[in-house]
């Protein structure tokens, strides 16, 4: 596999391994003494297969422990990105956005943090604590691991002998972007917080199935009315001077959530543009993020930059299979098998996995238990983590 070495049994004396024991421990409990939550005819094997969903989560994040400077990891081309609006350029009184050219859809979500930073002042400095950083840390590796390309090769969109920075409208990681980048910033500017009016910024079409994407705030609330709602729930909810950062993520996850399900529903027939082991990485992933926003897991700057690394760095083809992929790291290849395996078991029980992780996620005892499995994780990824 890859160069470094993963040394699982330096991990198994680390704190890690003993916060997500404790964790399952406690989900062992939570079932006990709620037997109706799991009296369907395959109890048995969901009693074996929900609580390693929730050790296998725990493991997904250990995998990833490894020591990275957490400095200059801001998504490829980013200073080249556009950061105001005057950046862009104006018809008929309009801002004029094309978000199918990487870095004017990157400038989107750097005008929106460079916007929303102010809010999130009294967490952190220098915007770190910013919870929308995912967003766009997420959009930053689909450029550099390739997903973003036209997975149908008629066009040269996306590569690099051809025009590198295009998006493509058939790439699923594109489509599905589009709604986690567009309808946040439409509903930014209609909560008031990115400085213009809602009838000032127009996005431009792709060069097809243009009826499948909103353009402006008035089409998207039209199309997406429920979406668009959750986003503006968060943006008044940070405007609150007495919000609680986990109840910041909490809104931002449930607007995250709606958005991806809306895509996923119009574009789940692009997987067939795909490889067998990149189409199930994709609903793996997509199915992945229903746990981690059950979880509310910190989207901030640190978190995100140093989780992605650990993500498949290149688009998967036929015969790839984790943990053997022999130009992934170790890492890479356990979180890709760990994702699957996931996959397997949500699949496996009906969801009911996520269901009774829901349940879990909703007592603070959980939480508590699983911030610390975190600040472990992070403790060893950086030692300045805790400060």
């Amino acid at each position: 596999m890859g160069g470094e070495k993963w040394h699982f049994t330096d991990i198994l004396n680390n704190t890690v391994i003993l916060e997500s024991w404790k964790l399952l421990g406690y989900f062992q409990q939570e079932r006990s003494k709620s037997p109706a939550i799991i009296s369907s005819p395959s109890s048995s094997m969901l009693s074996l297969l929900a609580p390693r969903a929730c050790v296998l989560l725990g493991c997904i994040f250990v995998s990833s422990a490894e020591v990275f400077g957490l400095s200059d990891q801001y998504p490829p081309l980013w200073d080249e990105s556009p950061g105001q609006f005057s950046d862009y350029s104006v018809e008929n009184g309009k801002y004029i956005i094309d978000p199918w050219v990487y870095p004017k859809r990157m400038g989107m979500y750097k005008i929106l943090l460079n916007k929303t930073a102010s809010y999130f002042e009294e967490f952190a400095p220098d915007n770190e604590q910013n919870i929308l950083w995912g967003l766009a840390l997420q959009h930053g590796w689909q450029f550099g691991s390739g997903r973003l390309v036209d997975p149908t090769r008629t066009t040269d969109c996306g590569y690099e002998s051809g025009d590198r920075l295009c998006i493509s409208v058939d790439s699923w990681w594109a489509d599905l972007n589009y709604f986690l980048c567009a309808l946040p910033f439409l509903a930014a500017v209609d909560a008031g917080i990115m400085g213009i009016s809602s009838d000032q910024v127009l996005l431009a079409p792709p060069p097809k199935d243009q009826t499948k994407f909103c353009l402006s705030s008035s089409s998207c609330q039209l199309s997406y009315p429920s979406t668009m709602r959750k986003w503006h729930a968060f943006y008044k909810h940070l405007q609150s001077p007495s919000i609680s950062f986990e109840d910041l993520l909490k809104y931002m996850w449930e607007a995250h959530v709606s958005s991806l399900n809306v895509g996923y529903k119009i574009f789940e027939d692009r997987f067939e543009y795909y490889s067998k082991p990149e189409a199930g990485f994709g609903k793996d992933w997509s199915m992945f993020v229903d746990y981690i926003a059950a979880a509310n897991f910190p989207t901030i700057f640190s978190t995100v930059s140093v989780f992605q690394k650990a993500l498949p760095p290149r688009v998967l083809v036929d015969g790839d299979r984790a943990p053997f992929i022999r130009d992934f790291t170790d890492t890479q290849n356990i979180v890709l098998l760990g994702l699957n395996l996931v996959g397997e078991v949500d699949r496996a029980t009906g969801s009911l996995s996520l269901t009774i992780w829901k349940i879990l996620m909703k007592t603070q005892a959980a939480k508590t238990l699983l911030l610390k499995f975190l600040e472990a994780v992070f403790a060893i990824i950086n030692p300045t983590f805790l400060g």
